[in-house]
């Protein structure tokens, strides 16, 4: 399997780390480098050219480079990874750990009980630990989705779309242009219970027809700025157009691109933002 090595100074390991977790590896393994820097180690699977373009985008001096590791060795984080608390309704825990047994309930999985997600990212990104995906996760816990249509863009591993199942919502699409998305969510959303009125696709939103009540859209800000428009469009009227991905302090560029739409909430976790908007 490929890993990225990013070699970075010390003191901006966490500033690349924090790009890396953005970006939804599930692991970084930290080793010592050249005097001065340190290696940050993480597999990426087939988005290894998107995470170095992310990476080269600021300009810095950074060294990226691939190596081929055994698997065994890349997945040492399932090994460590604990039960994820979102908050006192969901937890999200690693399908192959015991507590995973609670989570094989069904669709009708009451909206009041406490909902145990299992959730296996493959190859994909997101276990659902990042702070950007928690904060993705609570905001869709406060707003509620019961009756709603969801769209989650860029869903990765399916958390957030298999959640909103979970909490209630009418149906969940998922949509990513990673092409293991759509295997990795439809397996995450089978062991959830809640296969049915769920699709997954590699579409890119502007092919994406329709409205939907709820639009989630955990990415980068380069993106969500990319995307403004088409999000803007399949936001319903009457809808919620969920944005994460974007750091608390230098995210007005993004609102500006996804005007007139107007900010109704504003939440944040470690210095990344969540914001929900409407028409």
């Amino acid at each position: 399997m490929e890993a990225l090595v990013v070699t970075v100074p010390v003191n901006e390991a966490e500033l690349a780390a924090d790009l890396l977790w953005s970006m939804g590896v599930v692991a970084i393994e930290e080793r010592d480098g050249p005097v001065g820097m340190v290696e940050l180690w993480t597999s990426v699977g087939q988005h290894a050219d998107a995470v170095r373009a992310a990476l080269d985008a600021g300009g810095r001096s950074w060294m990226i480079d691939s190596v081929m590791v055994d698997d065994r060795l890349v997945d040492r984080w399932r090994d460590f990874i604990e039960p994820i608390h979102v908050n006192d309704r969901v937890t999200i825990v690693p399908s192959w750990r015991d507590e995973a047994a609670s989570a094989r309930g069904s669709a009708t999985h009451s909206v009041d009980s406490d909902i145990v997600l299992a959730i296996d990212p493959g190859s994909t990104f997101g276990m659902g630990d990042h702070p950007t995906t928690l904060l993705t996760a609570r905001e869709l816990i406060r707003l509620g989705c019961a009756g709603r249509s969801v769209l989650d863009v860029g869903t990765g591993s399916g958390v957030l779309a298999v959640l909103a199942r979970r909490l209630g919502a009418a149906s969940s699409y998922g949509i990513d242009i990673a092409l293991e998305s759509v295997s990795v969510g439809a397996a995450n959303a089978e062991r959830n219970g809640v296969d049915t009125n769920i699709a997954w696709a590699n579409t890119p939103l502007g092919e994406v027809a329709g409205e939907f009540d709820l639009v989630l859209a955990n990415i980068l800000a380069p993106i969500l700025v990319d995307l403004a428009a088409d999000l803007r469009r399949v936001t319903a009227p009457s809808g919620l157009l969920v944005i994460s991905g974007i750091l608390l302090d230098a995210h007005r560029h993004v609102l500006d691109a996804l005007s007139p739409m107007r900010v109704v909430a504003t939440h944040s976790l470690d210095n990344w933002a969540c914001v929900t908007l409407v028409h």
